[in-house]
């Protein structure tokens, strides 16, 4: 497969302008591998449509994630993919060694948003190169000490964690469709993880349960030490060894557009703890605050239009303002 300085050529000869993170939020630089989709979204709401934005799990996740570590993408792209969001990768400082150059296609999918923007509907799905996507691991990508195993087929996963060397933390996302044709494969999965993260209709599904926290009891049977239910505009929620933490989401006045909030949110807390002191425990809450400010800035803007203006400074602002507001 060709590398994607290789597509940087093919796209543009005109040199990439990086931005600079700021240095004095980070104690240490440990890198976070995230895996996914990368796909072009085009999206709809009552208010507006973009067509063609720069979406996919592995997209959103690794630009939250770069706000607060050095990140490793790998996905699939097609030699249709716009060089502007090479460039932006590239201005997050995303190694992008691993992403992969096929012919074809990129993945291609289009939603409508209701009113109400916890409901939405498929409108279509291409999937493109991303159908036969096998993720191969750059040797400098499998020593990562962080993984995000954003949200893909489980198999693909699998496949990830075969190719790494003994990584220090490792996280699964996951969705309904994969509970619904892929369970064995995601069982077998969780129990090689050490974080799984979900929302709260897929832990119902999973378990059977209909309170959260029986759920929750049931899911840490299934091997992972921590475990985090998703729950849009109400927050998340925490089980680990050190007990529960109920993670308030940033309130918002006014949500343009959900489409990748809950990646954002899983690639900011693994972001942070790439770049914290101390043990991941100790550092797992507040690493959830900062996932939750970090996807609240995706909500305000169409794909990743708002979060790519964001800065760090900016994330900070927001966490000490959720601590206010939480304060008791």
């Amino acid at each position: 497969m060709p590398a994607c300085h290789d597509l940087t050529k093919h796209l543009s000869s005109a040199p990439l302008v990086f931005s600079t993170l700021n240095n004095k939020f980070s104690t240490q630089r440990m890198s976070v591998l995230i895996v996914g989709s990368t796909a072009l979204d085009s999206i709809k709401t009552p208010n507006a449509e973009n067509p063609k934005l720069l979406g996919g799990s592995a997209s959103h996740a690794a630009v939250a994630a770069s706000f607060f570590s050095p990140v490793k993408l790998v996905g699939v792209v097609g030699k249709d993919f716009p060089r502007k969001y090479v460039t932006l990768y590239k201005r997050h400082k995303i190694d992008l060694d691993g992403l992969q150059i096929q012919e074809g296609k990129t993945f291609h999918w289009s939603g409508e948003y209701e009113v109400n923007m916890n409901n939405r509907r498929t409108l279509l799905t291409e999937l493109g190169v991303f159908e036969k996507f096998t993720p191969h691991l750059p040797e400098s990508y499998k020593s990562s000490p962080f993984v995000l195993l954003a949200n893909i087929a489980p198999s693909l996963q699998h496949h990830v964690l075969d190719q790494m060397q003994k990584p220090k933390f490792i996280v699964a996302d996951t969705m309904d469709l994969w509970l619904n044709i892929a369970k064995d494969e995601l069982l077998t999965l969780i129990r090689r993880v050490d974080g799984f993260v979900l929302n709260d209709s897929e832990a119902h599904q999973l378990t059977e349960c209909d309170n959260v926290f029986a759920a929750l009891k049931k899911i840490h049977k299934l091997g992972p030490r921590y475990v985090i239910i998703k729950k849009g505009s109400h927050g998340s929620i925490l089980s680990s060894p050190d007990g529960y933490f109920i993670c308030p989401a940033y309130p918002l006045h006014n949500v343009c557009d959900p489409t990748g909030a809950g990646d954002s949110f899983v690639g900011g807390l693994m972001g942070y703890l790439a770049t914290a002191r101390g043990n991941i425990g100790a550092n797992m809450r507040r690493a959830m605050i900062y996932g939750s400010v970090t996807a609240s800035f995706c909500c305000e803007g169409f794909g990743l239009k708002k979060t790519t203006r964001v800065k760090r400074i900016d994330i900070e602002k927001r966490v000490r303002e959720l601590e206010k507001l939480t304060r008791f």
